[in-house]
């Protein structure tokens, strides 16, 4: 520890951080409190010197007349940071032209993904999660804000960051995430959506709906236009918009007056209707944004469900003429009412990418998540082959399990065994789309798998790797998600 002293006594020579074991961009001041971290065996710390340092909690190290902290990354120290360090801080991202966000499951990623985004002006979503991610991966919401704020300020990052309490379903569960600071609520209207009308006749949609007199006037008394393109409504499919939807605007509505309207919360609000069986129509998306717009809702983005397929972890899946047509629609209707389209499951759809810049202008919010995860099972593939043979065998094992949570097309037999495979050849799984999916939906069980003695049978070795490996992680995420931004932007002129 005495390095430490000899540290903080040429606190203003930063540039000798490295050799102390300190985190050279992560030294802040504020007045007479210094701040920075360290990295000692398998373990980050929060070191604090000076006046103000008693705050955060840990242990004191006295050293003749110098002392300091050293403070474990728990949320009651991330809380102090944040109020220290606005930076470290989630705000509302949202309203600027672009956004990505980037759900780091393992608390690990953002490190790569801070040096994605010092090279373009999106601001990412550092902190991204839905409820079932927690669940499988025994995460709270506590946890991923922390691992976002004290990446940050490792990192220096200080460029602004959002953390998005990602497809909730309950008024508890958004209340709970803007509780703790959530910048952003992506609200799942899925519950209320109703996917049975598709399949149902004239006759039963009649039954089943009749429309007053002022919702007639709003919608078959005369065509729409958004841009020079013409959105018109009959009767029937009215109301069938009207069975579809009619819910998950009450759903919107109520948790918007509860917790957005008046400037009840500085967060932003997404509407996801894309968690659906049947892709959203031009004219249904016309229809809720109307709907929203006029029971006052202010939306910050909406994410429909586009047409063909978006699976997890790989490439766009349809007609990209048919997708491109209704994207040009969809995007229109969105600025025509004030918001970004929202992508999710946008992790690879690599093929798309510049359609998507180019129609949305570059005012865009674009989600992924599961890629980040792949890249550090990826990453444990080139540099631990034994381990990987072991997960991925385990994987196999747990797929049918795990393909009750997504919905995926994949082939297990189409995957290479992987007794067949050189060590070197096994990085080469992440480029099949099989594979990609084989271990991108069975991370939970994977995470999870325990020993006879309830050890964990791979989460602790994983965790070991990436710490042990964590610039090999770091440079592939930076590529990898780099590829995403760079297909965006080439499609619209910055």
């Amino acid at each position: 520890m005495s390095n430490l002293i000899n540290f903080i006594k040429e606190l203003p020579l930063v540039n000798q951080a490295k050799q102390y074991g300190v985190y050279p961009l992560s030294v802040n001041h504020f007045g007479h409190l210094h701040v920075f971290m360290i990295s000692e065996g398998d373990q980050d710390y929060l070191i604090a010197t000076g006046i103000g340092a008693s705050q955060f909690q840990g242990e004191l190290v006295q050293e003749g007349e110098y002392s300091y902290v050293k403070a474990p990354l728990s949320n009651q120290n991330a809380n102090i940071l944040r109020d220290l360090f606005p930076f470290t801080k989630p705000i509302p991202v949202l309203h600027k032209l672009r956004s990505f966000g980037v759900g780091d499951r393992l608390g690990i990623a953002t490190e790569g993904h801070i040096r994605v985004f010092k090279e373009y002006d999106a601001y990412p979503i550092l902190a991204q999660q839905s409820i079932r991610e927690l669940a499988l991966t025994n995460r709270t919401y506590k946890d991923v804000l922390d691992a976002a704020s004290f990446s940050v300020f490792r990192d220096g990052y200080k460029d602004g960051f959002g953390a998005d309490g990602d497809h909730l379903k309950k008024a508890s569960e958004v209340e709970m995430a803007l509780g703790l600071g959530f910048s952003m609520i992506t609200l799942d209207c899925s519950e209320f959506i109703r996917n049975d009308v598709i399949l149902m006749s004239k006759e039963q949609v009649n039954q089943e709906c009749s429309l007053d007199q002022d919702i007639k006037k709003r919608y078959l008394t005369h065509d729409f236009e958004v841009e020079g393109m013409k959105i018109s409504f009959d009767e029937e499919e009215l109301k069938r918009n009207l069975l579809v939807y009619g819910k998950a605007i009450d759903f919107a509505v109520q948790i918007y007056t509860d917790y957005f309207a008046d400037g009840k919360t500085d967060a932003n609000f997404e509407i996801s209707i894309d968690e659906t069986a049947t892709p959203t129509t031009p004219t249904q998306h016309y229809f809720v944004a109307n709907e929203l717009t006029r029971r006052g809702v202010k939306l910050d983005t909406m994410a429909p469900r586009f047409c063909g397929e978006f699976q997890k972890g790989v490439d766009y899946i349809g007609d990209i003429k048919q997708f491109e047509e209704e994207l040009k629609i969809h995007a229109a209707i969105a600025r025509h009412y004030g918001y970004k389209l929202s992508i999710h499951s946008g992790s690879d759809k690599f093929s798309i990418f510049k359609l998507i810049g180019k129609h949305t202008r570059g005012h865009f919010h674009v989600k992924t998540a599961g890629t980040n995860w792949l890249e550090a099972m990826r990453a444990v593939a080139a540099t631990d082959p034994k381990l990987y043979r072991e997960v991925h065998q385990y994987a196999l094992s747990m797929f049918e399990e795990a393909k009750k949570f997504y919905h995926v097309t994949t082939n297990l037999t189409n995957i290479p065994n992987v007794d067949t495979l050189k060590d070197e050849e096994l990085v080469n799984l992440f480029k099949q789309n099989d594979a990609r999916q084989l271990i991108h939906i069975t991370y939970g069980f994977i995470l999870n798998a325990k020993n006879s003695d309830e050890s964990f049978r791979f989460k602790t070795k994983l965790y070991d790797l990436w710490r042990e490996q964590r610039e090999v992680y770091a440079k592939m995420l930076h590529t990898h998600i780099g590829r995403h931004l760079e297909l965006l932007y080439s499609g619209f002129e910055k």
